[in-house]
């Protein structure tokens, strides 16, 4: 068993026996990653005109307007996966900071506890009849 188990617990520092088993597991089960590369799919707002042909004034007008409805779409869908990205960047950020702390307070304990047992050596030779 692992000083760190030891300490606070837990499974089997035995549990991850490689770098690579921390790593390969996702956040999150929809993640992309290499092992899981999401859906292929994309927008299409109108069927595909697979022969030439004549278009009628009024099929030519809803065109335009769904063309215009579907550019201001276009913006506001640009403006959101910005967004989105901006805030993913702030999750990584947290999640690096919380790791860190994590690792400090591993660190920090193991400091404490190592002087917690230099401490019980030192009372110990105090004890009267033991050999130092």
């Amino acid at each position: 068993m692992g000083t760190m188990t030891t300490l606070f617990g837990g499974g089997s520092s035995k549990d991850i026996s490689s770098k690579s088993q921390v790593i390969g597991k996702a956040t999150d089960a929809t993640v992309i990653s290499p092992l899981n590369p999401g859906k292929f799919s994309s927008v299409r707002s109108t069927p595909i005109v697979e022969a030439p042909r004549y278009f009628t004034k009024e099929e030519t007008d809803a065109m335009k307007a769904l063309a215009k409805d579907k550019t201001e779409g276009a913006r506001q869908a640009k403006k959101a996966y910005k967004a989105l990205s901006r805030i993913e960047e702030a999750d990584a950020k947290v999640h690096k900071s919380h790791r860190a702390y994590e690792s400090s307070v591993a660190t920090n304990e193991l400091t404490k506890k190592r002087a917690d047992v230099k401490h019980a050596k030192n009372l110990h030779a105090l004890r009267p009849g033991t050999l130092a």
